[in-house]
Order: C-alpha cells, then structure tokens, then sequence
C-alpha cells in the first residue's frame, strides 16, 4: 500500500506588536514616583511650618528695627559692641566642645564592646544607655542636679558639664556603634595576621573606618550643646550663663525680640560653618581611607 504523505508547511508565529520597553518603564517609575513623592508631602509641611517659616520669621526680626519697623544693621551691631557677650559665646562653644570630647571618650570604648561579637545581649545592653532618651529631658536635668547635690560638686561649670554630657551622651554613643557593628571584620583579622598590635589595629584602621559615625556623633552633641540653655539654668547659676540663656532673655523680653534674632542668626551661621568644615575634613579622612585599602 502506498501511505499518502500530506505535506504540512509550517505556520508562522503570530505577529506580537512590538512594546516599547522604555515607555513601559518609565510609566511605572512614574507611577512609583508619584507615590514615593506622597509619602515625602507631610514631612515637606512639616518642615515649611517649623523650619523655613520661622527662619524667614527670624530674618525679617534680625534685620529690622523694632520701633520703626525699617531695615536697619543695627541688631548685629549690638552684639560685636559688647565684648562681655562676645565672651559668652565663646565659654559656650569650650563647653560645648569639652562635652563633645567627653562624650567620644566615654562613647567610643563602650560602643566598641558592644559592637565586640565577643559580648551576647547587645541590643540589650545599647536599650540600657538609649532608654534615658525616652524621658523628658528636663526631667532628667532635675534628676542629676539631685544627684551633683548629693556629691556636694562646688563648681557649677562642672555640674553643668557633667548635666550636659550626660544628657547627650547617647547621640554620640548610637552613631559610634552603629558604624562599629557594621565594619568589616576582615580588615580587623588581616591587621592582627600582619602582626599588628591592638592598639595599632585601633588608631590605623578602627578610627579611620569609624570616622563617619565620630562626625555624625560629634555634630549630633556639639550642634544642641552650643545653643541648649535649660541645663545650665537648671545645674548652674549666673556664672554659667551660655549664649542661648542669652538668646533665651531676649525672646523673654516684649521688646527683644530683634536682637534675639539677629544673635541667634549668628549663632546658626557659626554652627552652620562647623557643620562644613565637620564635612569636608570627614570626605578628605575618608578618600584618603579609601586610597590606602
């Protein structure tokens, strides 16, 4: 028998329209930003309402007379002519600066124990030095100026620096920690089979790899420190007087409101040139990190 053998040619695939895979990303990342960009609306009120609204409000203060209403230099004035304010700012920016180092001596020690795998419970141990945040910090001022009372501490420049470092002890002490947990520990392991010592395992490679979270630290207590006036009403007395229990008067007084404004401007430009000098030693710290590893 002959078997009849029907040829059956191959049909082509059916034709998909070509997608444009560009539009089609760009239409989800649209639609992902504009949801990503809700998310950020209410801390962008937050912040027109208490920051940039109360700067313009300090400016128009700052620069203006309080009789006349005009625009005037003379608020700014009235601080450069007395050299007793002057000396005001600087003791708090010593104290502010002798805080931010006490704080790092204590803070470093302790964060680096606690980043140690050799030590067990540690997110306990960091709850035990974070949970003092959680309560008023008046409360604690209070608290201490009991306990510096008890001590019979005779300087009040003491009492204010111990209120103050221990008051902001622990935004020196999370930064530090959070960098120590997450360094590389292989770094750690190669410096001790070169045959470095611990310490100089600790001064060429633990502080230079840390040295974003001591920036973060130093910034986060020396910023509040510089311009606080509650601790040092609390624990000290008119010797101990800090420019923002300065500032704080003015605001105090009906009619001081301009020159309270325009120190506190001053006051913000000066932290605001620590804060980019703070920055561009930590970049030039951390290229020459990098270059070396």
């Amino acid at each position: 028998m002959r078997n009849n053998v029907v040829a059956v040619e191959p049909q082509a695939a059916p034709e998909i329209p070509p997608t444009d895979a560009k539009s089609e990303k760009s239409k989800k990342i649209k639609i992902r930003g504009i949801k990503r960009s809700a998310f950020a609306m209410p801390y962008l009120a937050l912040s027109i309402v208490f920051v940039i609204v109360p700067l313009f409000i300090m400016l128009y203060y700052a620069f203006t007379d309080g009789a006349t209403g005009g625009i005037t230099g003379e608020n700014f004035a009235h601080f450069f002519r007395r050299p007793n304010i002057m000396a005001v700012m600087g003791k708090s920016f010593l104290v502010a600066m002798l805080t931010t180092v006490f704080c790092f001596l204590l803070a470093y020690p302790l964060a680096l124990a606690l980043s140690s795998s050799a030590l067990n419970k540690k997110f306990i141990l960091v709850m035990l030095f974070v949970l003092p945040m959680w309560i008023n910090s008046l409360l604690r001022t209070y608290a201490v100026k009991i306990v510096l009372y008890m001590l019979e501490i005779p300087n009040a420049w003491v009492s204010v620096t111990i209120g103050m470092v221990y008051d902001f002890f622990p935004f020196m002490l999370l930064p530090l920690y959070s960098v120590l947990s997450g360094m590389d520990k292989s770094l750690i392991e190669a410096s001790h089979d070169l045959g470095a010592s611990p310490l100089t395992t600790l001064i060429k490679v633990r502080l230079p790899l840390s040295l974003p979270g001591i920036v973060s630290g130093v910034l986060m207590v020396f910023m509040p420190t510089v311009s606080t006036f509650a601790i040092s009403d609390v624990l000290g007395d008119t010797s101990t007087y800090m420019f923002g229990n300065i500032i704080n008067q003015w605001f105090a007084n009906s009619g001081g409101w301009n020159i309270g404004s325009a120190y506190s401007f001053i006051l913000l430009v000066l932290i605001a040139l620590t804060v980019l000098l703070a920055n561009k030693i930590s970049k030039g710290q951390h290229a020459e990190v990098g270059g070396v590893l």
